[in-house]
């Protein structure tokens, strides 16, 4: 069995254990400097639904820079004279970028809040409306991203040497393997991995969820306990997924696997594996999935199964402190489609991308398979983010 490198989520950073997950479609072979302007990473929230215009909760339209989606609540609850519970939001914004995004305030009276200060904080109110119902997190339909990559590189080693390296713009050379890692991204989507930012600086968030785990680290209920436990989850999700990856099945159908139905969180167990249900996961129309671990009997069975609790037994101590928190089992696709990707160049060697993902999963996940991304002072960084949460 083909197996994955452990990310050790006490020696490895977040940076360093993403480039250790496997790869799709190879390593990429270009790279592009990524975030040099603000409005190079940007995402419109798509609820999906309409909002009814009547009710008790303010449902208020934000377009934020340089603010984080948590802080954003606070300012609300503030401007409203609220909780910070009745705030309601369908996802995470990143804080680099230009991000719009709804959220809710359970206001039942007419008065409204004092905005008049958002602007100067990186705050654009759009639009405001009345809804029947809260905004909850996971609720909306997707995220609409345009991303624009700058100084687009070939990087081409030499003599197996990671330090002697050779660059050139893609107008200089034909970037037919990007080409082609763009089409096989929009026809076969990419592996569905958490995102780094999902483990905080340094991999801060899974350290310190081993701490809490062992007792060392006191964190009480609340926000910063729960994305430390989602990130110890995500951890063992994702030495999983790239475990399959490796052995080329993240994709396909392995005997024992647990199936999603796309763009729901439905799964089942086939009876059976047969002509149809192949025909339907080349359709994008089921995913393979992984486990999101927690209490509970493990749903896989067979091969699925051998090759999951393998990973479990490397990140026991993640595991087990998953069980005593609290934390049911679940699932997760282990394939990630990419809709409506389309791209233009601009400028020579600065690549345009425009695509929406599901709630939950990461833009980082589509840009990892496509080129490494560095920042303006690197001269090779493989391992620099984009950044965007659910």
């Amino acid at each position: 069995m083909n197996e994955a490198p452990l990310i050790n989520p006490l020696a490895n950073a977040s940076r360093e254990a993403m480039t250790l997950l496997g790869y799709a479609y190879g390593k990429p072979e270009f790279s592009a400097i990524f975030k040099r302007e603000v409005s190079d990473f940007c995402v419109d929230e798509d609820l999906g639904f309409e909002l009814s215009g009547a009710g008790e909760h303010l449902c208020v339209q934000i377009r934020k820079s340089g603010i984080a989606t948590p802080q954003v609540v606070r300012a609300l609850a503030r401007a409203a004279g609220v909780r910070e519970q009745d705030i309601g939001y369908a996802g995470l914004k990143d804080r680099q970028g230009i991000c719009t995004q709804w959220f809710s305030i359970y206001l039942p009276s007419n008065r409204e809040p004092d905005f008049a200060a958002f602007a100067d904080r990186g705050m654009v109110i759009v639009q405001t409306l009345r809804n029947s119902r809260k905004i909850r997190r996971g609720s909306h339909r997707s995220n609409q991203f345009r991303i624009r990559l700058r100084q687009v590189m070939a990087t081409v080693q030499l003599d197996g040497e990671a330090a002697s390296e050779m660059q050139q713009t893609a107008a200089d050379r034909n970037p037919g393997s990007l080409l082609t890692r763009l089409e096989n991204i929009r026809a076969l989507g990419v592996p569905n991995y958490f995102g780094e930012q999902r483990f905080g600086t340094d991999n801060a968030n899974v350290a310190m969820a081993a701490r809490m785990f062992r007792g060392e680290l006191r964190v009480p209920r609340g926000f910063k306990r729960g994305m430390l436990l989602s990130a110890a989850r995500s951890c063992v999700f994702n030495a999983v997924l790239s475990r399959r990856v490796l052995a080329q099945n993240w994709d396909g159908h392995l005997d024992g696997d647990v199936m999603n139905l796309d763009g729901t969180e439905s799964v089942f167990v086939p009876d059976g594996w047969d002509a149809q249900l192949q025909a339907r996961l080349a359709d994008m129309d089921i995913h393979p999935t992984a486990p999101l671990w927690g209490r509970g009997e493990l749903r896989s069975s067979a091969s699925a199964r051998e090759l999951e609790m393998d990973c479990v037994e490397q990140y026991r101590e993640l595991c087990t402190g998953l069980e005593s928190a609290g934390l049911e089992q679940a699932r997760r696709s282990l394939r990630l489609p990419v809709q409506e990707l389309r791209w233009t160049w601009l400028n020579g060697n600065e690549l345009e991308l425009q695509f929406s993902l599901p709630p939950g999963t990461y833009a980082t996940a589509v840009l990892r398979e496509l080129l490494a991304l560095r920042s303006d002072d690197d001269r090779y960084a493989g391992d620099e983010p984009a950044s965007e949460i659910g």
